[in-house]
């Protein structure tokens, strides 16, 4: 078969053998496969991946002297089944798969292993155990960004936002526009989106973003009192006060009041924060500028050293989290909302190559007017995206 193959930076269509399915395994012909950012970063950069991945107790990363065939958003049609698998799903049945693959006693992550090769190929074989039908006749388009969606939805969980939170987005980039359709699905009613593309902007609002800025004209944390954010310490500090004032003035005990009152849920408003960037100092950019009380959810995989000032945070009494990846439900959920059609998520496709195109695509994916998602179609002669 056909497959690009990454090798000291270099990305080249060579004749690989035959995949052929194992116990448990499934063989399918790539239908559509998507370019992701983490791809984009291992051309380059994957000795440094591997070793940031080592340190949490994955080894299996390839070096970037490995030939590797990249590739973990993708969707497919079944062609054979091996050993050991239900056969359920007949051939030509269309699925997704949740790209990781049982390795003898360990699992590997497809396309970011050099033993479990990806989808920027003509066939893939994946685990029988995470491939889910794509319902509702989703186009293969659509289909191939539930990996993506997935992350988008695993962040949104973690933030553990409400449909009345404010959710701002910082970047809108592939993931960020994932996560707008994401909380937009989950009906938060006010999403902000700031990015300096004017192409990403139009992108978000197609996504379904409430409120687009431009970071080099306003801030998106500009005007806290607009949604009854805190002002600044002396606004927490005059809550508090204020509070114990008023509560004072009651016949009953202000601190029964008050328990009853946060067991109710009344707490000052705040922001949920996405920051979907992934470079150094923009996590510090967004803690300076931050409400009092915002959570800040890291979606943006910043691979190099950065450097934040924690008292700030202590003083805003900010709430970081991190987040990574997703779970099989997530996975699952992630495709059944597109098939549904609660995500708005077919703006992200903004061109589409053979395999004989994925390194030009690679190059056209830095220049954010042009495009957002680039999917790979094996079966295309396209060399432009």
């Amino acid at each position: 078969m056909k497959a690009v193959v990454c090798q000291n930076a270099e990305l080249t269509v060579r004749e690989l053998p035959d995949p052929v399915p194992q116990q448990g395994q499934v063989l399918l012909k790539v239908l559509r496969c998507g370019i992701c950012g983490s791809d984009l970063h291992m051309r380059h950069h994957c000795d440094h991946m591997g070793e940031l991945m080592a340190r949490t107790g994955y080894h299996h990363f390839p070096k970037a002297s490995q030939p590797l065939v990249m590739g973990h958003e993708f969707c497919g049609e079944v062609l054979e089944q091996g050993a050991g698998t239900s056969r359920k799903l007949k051939t030509g049945t269309r699925v997704c798969a949740m790209p990781v693959m049982r390795q003898g006693s360990e699992i590997d992550m497809i396309g970011l292993s050099a033993r479990s090769p990806g989808a920027y190929a003509e066939r893939v074989v994946v685990a029988e155990s995470m491939l889910m039908p794509i319902p509702n006749g989703l186009p293969s388009d659509q289909a191939a960004l539930t990996e993506p969606m997935a992350v988008a939805l695993h962040a949104v969980n973690r933030s553990q936002i409400t449909r009345k939170d404010v959710a701002i987005v910082v970047g809108c980039g592939p993931v960020g526009l994932a996560v707008v359709a994401m909380l937009k699905a989950r009906g938060v009613a006010t999403v902000v989106a700031s990015d300096f593309s004017p192409k990403r902007r139009e992108l978000a609002r197609l996504c379904g973003a409430d409120v687009v800025i431009n970071p080099a004209e306003n801030s998106p944390f500009d005007q806290p009192e607009r949604y009854g954010f805190l002002d600044g310490l002396p606004g927490l500090l005059e809550l508090g006060v204020g509070t114990r004032e008023q509560l004072g003035k009651l016949p009953l005990p202000w601190w029964h009041v008050w328990r009853l009152a946060e067991k109710l849920g009344l707490q000052p408003k705040r922001p949920i924060i996405f920051e979907c960037v992934g470079v150094p100092g923009m996590l510090q950019r967004i803690i300076e500028g931050a409400p009092l009380l915002s959570r800040i959810m890291v979606v943006g995989y910043c691979m190099e050293p950065d450097r934040i000032e924690p008292a700030m945070s202590n003083n805003k009494e900010i709430d970081l989290r991190f987040c990574m990846g997703y779970s099989p439900l997530e996975y699952r959920d992630a495709l059944h909302l597109m098939a549904e059609g609660k995500v708005q998520c077919a703006h992200l496709v903004t061109g589409t190559v053979g395999l004989d195109g994925v390194a030009t695509a690679f190059d056209a994916l830095r220049d954010p007017e042009r495009h957002a998602k680039i999917l790979v179609d094996p079966a295309s002669l396209a060399c432009q995206p």
